[in-house]
């Protein structure tokens, strides 16, 4: 009778229960660790052994039903106070909706993309090499052997495993799409992440975007690399793009050129060669090309007859030229950008400008 009239004493207060303040309060004192349910299991001690076993069965079941009372409370005011929140915020369907901010393309992915774009029309195909790469197709196969002092150059990010490096520029691609494409014509471009050991400035990272070209015929001559660059100086910075190329060394490619292009602020390429001897004065410098009226894009040449061999090609047949630029450095010139790091500080007051 004691445990008929506890269950009949729980279940109304539990009726009567109207907020989770409330609910919360009947759990501890019916089904708490010093609950009424709870000093009802501690008198089966005082209970004749052949009582013991029926009393704590039945001290059981109510506890079971009392658990299931309180979920199915506990559901009802869930949904009550979900009704009442409707009910008092209401949802007008009618309004219109809030704009969904969308993102867009980092100012680098947007260069090297536009820089794709051209070259695909100039008939060249992207290929994909690795970034991490072996010293012999880094290097050696690109005339570099040991010891050479072409290397000094590169300040290589070297692995735990002997001879495997994270590639110091987008070159070591040419053996691979040489191999692969063998004895057939060759134009692609190359894109991809290169790694130098470098101190951080305004002009140099430690990673940063290459973009590698390469065409391999038979009768190709440097006045077809000019011609391919031109148009894309003129297609990419815009205008009547006038370039000026520079004697220059790397091992993989002879001739070895360097590329520049007339600035784009000033414009004053054209008469760039008239004022070289006369000093500027403390006003006129452009702020993007220091007076000079150039700006340098690129670095360009003639394949070497080694690397040509390295990759499969008959020196005497076959002639090519190559040509490589940074996607960043390409934005910052044309969008007069001071600073590389700016690429990769995540500043929206900076990114929301392209």
């Amino acid at each position: 009778m004691e445990l008929d009239q506890l269950r009949q004493q729980a279940l109304a207060e539990l009726n009567a229960v109207e907020d989770e303040a409330g609910l919360r309060s009947w759990n501890s004192h019916y089904l708490g660790k010093s609950g009424a349910l709870t000093q009802a299991l501690k008198r089966v001690g005082q209970l004749p052994p052949e009582e013991r076993p029926g009393y704590g069965q039945q001290v059981n079941a109510l506890k079971e039903a009392l658990l299931a009372a309180y979920e199915r409370k506990k559901q009802q005011l869930h949904e009550q106070e979900i009704a009442r929140s409707l009910a008092a915020q209401a949802l007008d369907v009618t309004l219109p909706g809030r704009p969904v901010l969308r993102g867009r393309l980092h100012p680098a992915t947007q260069v090297m993309r536009d820089i794709l774009a051209i070259f695909a029309e100039l008939g060249f195909q992207v290929y994909r090499s690795r970034e991490v790469e072996d010293d012999l197709t880094n290097f050696e196969l690109l005339n570099m052997p040991p010891h050479h002092p072409a290397r000094d150059l590169w300040d290589t990010f070297h692995t735990t495993t002997p001879g495997i490096l994270l590639r110091t520029h987008t070159s070591p691609g040419q053996i691979h799409v040489m191999r692969q494409y063998c004895p057939r014509p060759i134009r692609v471009v190359l894109p991809g992440m290169c790694y130098r050991y470098e101190q951080i400035t305004a002009r140099s990272e430690i990673q940063f975007q290459q973009v590698e070209g390469l065409a391999i015929g038979e009768s190709i001559s440097l006045a077809d690399l000019i011609g391919t660059l031109q148009t894309f100086a003129q297609r990419f910075f815009g205008g009547q793009r006038r370039l000026r190329i520079r004697n220059s060394y790397f091992p993989f490619t002879e001739p070895s050129v360097e590329v520049d292009v007339d600035c784009i602020l000033c414009q004053a390429g054209s008469a760039a060669d008239t004022r070289a001897a006369e000093p500027s004065g403390p006003s006129s410098p452009c702020t993007l090309c220091k007076g000079t009226g150039w700006l340098e894009i690129l670095g360009a040449g003639m394949v070497h007859p080694v690397v040509l061999r390295n990759g499969g090609y008959d020196p005497d047949r076959f002639q090519g030229f190559a040509f490589g630029m940074g996607p960043q450095r390409m934005a910052m010139l044309k969008y007069a950008i001071h600073d590389i790091r700016l690429f990769w500080g995540n500043d929206l007051r900076f990114l929301e400008q392209f």
